[in-house]
């Protein structure tokens, strides 16, 4: 039996929630999640999954999955996507389900230097079950069980709501580095379900990194030869929203086709309510697969719990699967242009 009395009294009332954006540890494997401007960055046709399972083992847990499609337009030096996400909160199961297109035009400002400016235009659905929920006048108070008769199944109590949402991101990048920022949820809208105003506070985020490039191995034999990149990448992103703040900072060590990847999640210099923000040590371990035309990546991760939530909450599982294809008519001669180098997990 899941009672949820204390909640459903508190939706009821029409108390205001603020909620939080889910958030992907594989963010570059999420790339249209994190950043429009990332809408054909590949200079490919590309199409993803990435899913995440929080807190596996307590009953607060989220589940979080999207997918998303983009492709480069080289004739308009311009990339298009699409992103879906679907988001379930807890035993009650609140749902957010988004689709958004993007947009991002690609500027060649130096000679070693792009920028790429992003706009993502979309709808979101949030809608929650009260059948899920048990309420006092259904129990019976001297032994706590359901009152004969009483049921928390069928009552077609749902709530739901649909909104729609505008954000805009930047991208600038060289050989060797990158800088991105991106503002979600730029119109601020309204996403109560039952009344009292609950605004979706704008998401402001901020990534950044360099990749060290060391001397390249080899795959094949003779004309078939090809270099294996090898290199070591310093990452750091940041988040604000709301009264919320993250941060992530690790390393990448790419030595194809294996990927490994090591961060510490969590603002230490912040606390909150006097709790110091240490959330989690993420490790991750991915394998890229490239041809002639097209790569494969599949990435896992694990999130270690080290808040007073501890490891008993099971920490986090993230899975991504990203494949891209080449789209380009190959008697026409490439476009002398920079490629992004941040890492694909």
């Amino acid at each position: 039996m899941r009672i949820g009395i204390v909640v459903g009294l508190i939706l009821a009332l029409g108390t205001s929630v603020t909620a939080q954006d889910p958030q992907f540890s594989q963010f570059y494997a999420a790339p249209l999640y994190l950043n429009p401007a990332f809408a054909g960055s590949t200079n490919q046709a590309r199409i993803g999954v990435n899913y995440r399972n929080q807190w596996p083992a307590i009953d607060a847990n989220f589940n979080t999955i999207s997918a998303f499609a983009d492709t480069y337009i080289e004739s308009k030096n311009s990339g298009v996507g699409i992103l879906i996400n679907r988001d379930t909160e807890g035993v009650l199961g609140l749902q957010s389900t988004s689709i958004a297109f993007q947009y991002a035009y690609e500027l060649t400002l130096l000679k070693n230097l792009s920028f790429r400016p992003g706009v993502q235009i979309g709808v979101y659905n949030r809608s929650i079950n009260f059948d899920r929920l048990v309420f006092g006048d259904q129990l019976d108070p001297a032994t706590g069980r359901l009152k004969p008769g009483a049921s928390a199944e069928g009552l077609n109590t749902g709530q739901s709501k649909f909104f729609p949402d505008l954000s805009m991101g930047g991208l600038f990048y060289s050989k060797n580095g990158w800088l991105g920022f991106a503002a979600h949820h730029l119109t601020e809208p309204d996403q109560s379900l039952v009344g009292s105003k609950d605004v979706l506070n704008m998401k402001l985020s901020g990534h950044a990194g360099w990749k060290f490039y060391l001397k390249p191995g080899e795959m094949g034999e003779g004309f078939y030869k090809k270099p294996r990149e090898r290199s070591i990448a310093p990452t750091v992103q940041y988040r604000h929203q709301g009264q919320f703040d993250q941060m992530d900072v690790g390393l990448y060590f790419t030595f194809e086709p294996l990927i490994v990847g090591t961060w510490y999640r969590g603002v230490p210099f912040k606390s909150v309510n006097g709790i110091v923000n240490n959330e989690s040590v993420v490790l991750l371990v991915g394998f890229t697969k490239k041809g002639a035309k097209d790569i494969l990546n599949i990435g896992y991760s694990y999130d270690f719990t080290i808040s007073k939530l501890g490891p008993g909450s099971g920490g986090a599982h993230e899975f991504s699967l990203v494949y891209s294809w080449s789209t380009r008519d190959p008697r026409k001669p490439p476009k002398d242009k920079l490629v992004i180098p941040c890492p694909d997990f």
